[in-house]
């Protein structure tokens, strides 16, 4: 198969070789990223009353759309606490969703088909959850990785003596299994994102060169589909990450509010 002509082959040979083709695309999905924001900022600035959804379909109604489903999916997995991080989890779903739909259009390939761009967003994924369960729990955050015994449950001296090696054989297995779990994270969010998207490309040249008619419209239709759900997964594991990075400590201070209640 005859590999396909972009944009990119355009640029002078040594830009190419700087400013490698997902790089490249991958500055444009962040452009339509900014220009969609650009206008929907400025169509919502015009209206009488924003609080009035606008009676035409434009970027402002589709941006309230795609903020009022992330804002949704947050509240679901973390509950209002997480709305702070909403810019967060936006960001990944819009930028991940524009470089999947540039591939959709002539001369483009989608930056989330190459490895490097996917293993890009998952570290990011992965450094984000880890800092905000730090900066939210402090060292608290540890107790993630030694499991539920962290203390000796015997009264006497002599008791907890005893107790000694199982509590460091139960923290020795739960962090192992613990790290390994966290590492494998950023591995799964970037393999599933790089292999759906590199699949669904293919597709479509595939078929691109077999017809040009009415055959490649129904596989633009499902790469639009798969584009949207990629997006909306990476988003969604990133949520439960950052749920799961936080929830003893919220779930410690509502424990010490309904305390204070009785």
């Amino acid at each position: 198969m005859e590999h396909p002509f972009t944009w990119h082959a355009l640029l002078p040979h040594e830009w190419q070789s700087v400013l490698q083709m997902h790089t490249f695309f991958a500055l444009i999905g962040a452009l339509f990223v900014l220009l969609f924001a650009w206008r929907a900022r400025g169509a919502l600035a015009r209206a009488q009353d924003p609080v009035v959804p606008a009676a035409e379909l434009g970027a402002r109604n589709i941006a309230e759309l795609l903020v009022a489903m992330v804002v949704s999916q947050s509240d679901a997995i973390i509950g209002r606490q997480g709305r702070k991080f909403v810019p967060y989890f936006g960001t990944f779903f819009l930028f991940i969703l524009f470089g999947n739909l540039v591939g959709l259009l002539p001369g483009f390939s989608p930056p989330t088909s190459n490895l490097n761009t996917t293993v890009a967003l998952a570290l990011i994924s992965f450094v984000g959850y880890n800092v905000i369960g730090i900066k939210e729990m402090g060292v608290g955050y540890l107790k993630h990785f030694v499991g539920p015994m962290t203390g000796l449950p015997a009264q006497s001296f002599f008791g907890k003596l005893a107790l000694v090696p199982l509590l460091l054989l139960s923290v020795a297995f739960f962090f192992v299994l613990e790290f390994a779990s966290h590492l494998f994270r950023p591995v799964s969010l970037a393999l599933r994102l790089f292999g759906n998207m590199m699949g669904d490309h293919i597709v479509i040249e595939v078929f691109m060169d077999l017809t040009k008619l009415v055959v490649p419209v129904i596989f633009y239709t499902l790469g639009t589909l798969v584009s949207v759900i990629q997006a909306a997964v990476f988003m969604l594991l990133s949520m439960i990450y950052v749920s799961v990075a936080i929830s003893h400590g919220h779930d410690e201070e509502h424990g010490h509010e309904q305390q204070h209640h009785h």
